[in-house]
């Protein structure tokens, strides 16, 4: 993947995480606080718990951090997907989980 490449691809994953705070916040009664500072989104819950997502440019990968961990994510050509480096799951299916976990509420991000 060319650097181009990988800056779209990042930059969709961010703005699709945005978009679904947007549409969580408007469906539900959760409080999402999307706070966006050039490649680094920070999501901040009703509790205060944080989660933050950020490019890492010279890797090519987002890493997620979370109450349950940090983890590093690349672009699979393959599974049109962010996956995670460990085997992990997918970015989206695991940003669900963790936000799900640390606000108390069922939550659901997918890709745009």
């Amino acid at each position: 993947m060319t650097d181009l490449e990988y800056l779209d691809r990042a930059e969709q994953l961010l703005l699709a995480v945005e978009q679904c705070c947007d549409r969580i916040n408007d469906e539900t009664d959760a409080d999402i606080d999307a706070q966006r500072v050039g490649g680094m989104v920070t999501l901040v819950f009703g509790n205060r718990s944080q989660i933050v997502i950020n490019q890492q440019k010279p890797l090519h990968e987002i890493w997620l951090a979370a109450r349950a961990g940090g983890f590093h994510y690349r672009f699979d050509v393959a599974q049109n997907a962010w996956v995670d480096t460990k085997g992990a799951g997918e970015f989206f299916a695991n940003l669900s989980s963790y936000a799900t976990e640390q606000s108390g509420l069922k939550l659901e991000f997918k890709a745009l």
